[in-house]
Parts: structure tokens; C-alpha cells; sequence
């Protein structure tokens, strides 16, 4: 009797994990070991709902992530090897590579066409997806509905100069999604960090916390939370904290010297 051989080494897996440190392989492997566990799986898989509740992914978005992670098997099942294989590209490939990754990601339908009547029910998905977790719906100014116009807004920065055969709609090229990503980096953070807990301070999940005095009503102010975190895309981090109303027309008068003694 022969011996049991071992299934042949995956080429992409070693070359992904030369990417990583020992330690951050050795951090993979534990985490991959207890969501393993979580899954029930004797330790050899990780199942959706177990990946998409620790990462705190939910709808098309978690189910397009665990697909392109499980490398598009449609078996339900996430191993190490895959893991680390995606890692390797989405949180250490070139600009290039990574911002691939995040455009295959947006197309949630898996049709390979971000069209511009398709893009209604791709990207907006994933980006009322975002919303959903950026903005949570138990904040009492906000809700579901609420984001639909700065959804709109957001899709109708996008271009599509793409010609796909069989296809009376232009589609969205990986330049134009890079050109939008360009004009909405806050978008661009959030979908490059999705695997990153987010109670781990994921980027692009940050939003100012917006001050003014008691005696302003918030309805009266221009900038809301969403406009906030767009903005917050193209700041770093410190700058995220805290942002305080000076001066607002309504209340402050419309005097210029009044409006330059406020900010300065």
C-alpha cells in the first residue's frame, strides 16, 4: 500500500504568502482557526455567515467579498490557502492590483458588466451597503431612506465609456472606476479596508463628529453626516475628530467682520 499523498502546493498561495511576515501569516492562521471554528467546518473551512459576521458584512456587499475571496467556487467554503491568496492581492498588491480587486467587488451581480442601467443595481447596492454600516440606523437622525439622494449624487459622478459586445449600454471601464474613486475617496478607503474588524478602526468608517451650540437647529445646517464622511475621505485621521460650526449666517448675522472673527 502506498502512502497518502498530500494534494499539490498552490502556486498562487506560495507566492502570496511571501508577501507577509511570519507574524502576519501566524495572525491569518489564528484567525482563520477560529472562524473555522465558529463554522463548525473540523477546522478545514470557514462558512459565509460566520465571515460576514465577524467583518461586519451584510447583503450583496458580504456575499460579492466571500465570493471573490472562496475564488468564485460557489461552494460556500473559505479555506486558508484562499484567504491568504486574496489578503495577498487586496492588502498587499500593487495600486494596480488592489484597485482591480475593489472594481470586480462592486460588480455584486458577478456579471463582469458595470453598465449604466446595471450600475443602478450594482453600485448603488454597495453603496447603500456602506451607508448601512458607516451610518448605523439606530442614530435617530438618520435612516434607510435618508441616503438615497446622496446615493444618487454619488452615481451620477460615475462616466461609462466601456463598449461591451451584445450591449446596447456603455459599461464602466477600470479607468473610469478609478476616476471615480478619485473623485469619491472616501468610497475608495472604505471598500479597500473590508477586511479589517470593524471594531479595529477600519478606514474609511470614520465620520466627524459635528458640534454647535444647543440653540442652532441641526435642520438649519447645510452639512450633514454623509457630506461629513465624503469630505473625511481625503483627511487623515486626527483630522476626523471633531468638527465645530463657527459661524452660520442665521445665527451669526451676515456682518464679513463677524464671519472673520469666528474662524479666525
Amino acid at each position: 500500500m502506498g502512502n497518502a499523498q498530500s494534494p499539490p502546493a498552490n502556486p498562487r498561495y506560495a507566492l502570496a504568502s511571501r508577501a507577509f511576515s511570519q507574524k502576519e501569516l501566524e495572525d491569518h492562521k489564528s484567525l482563520f482557526v477560529s472562524l473555522a471554528a465558529q463554522s463548525q467546518s473540523d477546522g478545514k473551512y470557514i462558512f459565509p455567515s460566520v465571515f460576514k459576521r465577524y467583518f461586519g458584512l451584510h447583503g450583496p456587499l458580504g456575499d460579492r467579498m466571500f465570493d471573490l475571496l472562496s475564488q468564485q467556487r460557489k461552494d460556500q467554503r473559505l479555506s486558508f490557502q484562499d484567504l491568504v491568496i486574496a489578503k495577498g492581492t487586496y492588502e498587499k498588491g500593487t495600486k494596480d492590483e488592489i484597485e482591480e480587486f475593489i472594481y470586480q467587488l462592486v460588480d455584486v451581480s458577478g456579471d463582469g458588466i458595470l453598465g449604466e442601467l446595471n450600475v443602478r443595481s450594482d453600485l448603488e447596492s454597495v453603496l447603500i451597503a456602506m451607508f448601512e454600516t458607516i451610518f448605523s440606523t439606530k442614530d435617530a437622525e438618520l435612516g434607510p431612506s435618508s441616503h438615497k439622494d446622496v446615493v444618487d449624487i454619488f452615481l451620477n459622478a460615475a462616466t461609462f465609456s466601456k463598449h461591451v459586445d451584445g450591449c446596447a449600454e456603455k459599461s464602466m471601464s477600470i479607468e473610469d472606476f478609478r476616476n471615480w474613486c478619485t473623485l469619491l475617496p472616501s468610497v475608495k478607503k472604505f471598500l479597500g479596508s473590508l477586511l479589517i474588524p470593524p471594531d479595529a478602526g477600519r478606514p474609511g468608517s470614520q465620520v466627524p463628529c459635528l458640534v454647535h451650540l444647543e440653540s442652532v437647529d441641526s435642520n438649519m445646517v447645510l452639512l450633514r453626516k454623509e457630506y461629513a464622511w465624503h469630505i473625511g475621505g481625503a483627511l487623515s485621521l486626527q483630522e476626523l475628530e471633531e468638527w465645530k460650526l463657527l459661524y452660520h449666517s442665521a445665527y451669526n448675522g451676515l456682518s464679513f467682520n463677524t464671519f472673520l472673527g469666528s474662524i479666525s
